[in-house]
């Protein structure tokens, strides 16, 4: 990984803990704009991390539920 991606992947892993903290599930975009005014480049790694989190967690829960029982089968 590159160091912008490390740093990317760190910073997503904060803002997840800060945006359950907050209980503000668009505080992300907060700290996007803010790396935004100083490094695009940086904006863009962590919105990927961010974005493949939360996609991972959708996707997790998903799973959960139709095994669960709580999501049906579509149709």
């Amino acid at each position: 990984m590159s160091m912008v991606n490390d740093i990317a992947e760190k910073l997503a892993e904060d803002t997840l803990k800060a945006m359950k903290h907050l209980d503000d599930d668009r505080f992300f975009m907060e700290v996007a704009h803010e790396l935004g005014a100083a490094s695009t480049t940086l904006e863009e790694a962590f919105l990927t991390a961010i974005r493949v989190r939360l996609a991972e967690r959708k996707a997790r829960a998903f799973i959960k539920g139709r095994i669960e029982g709580t999501i049906q089968k579509p149709g």
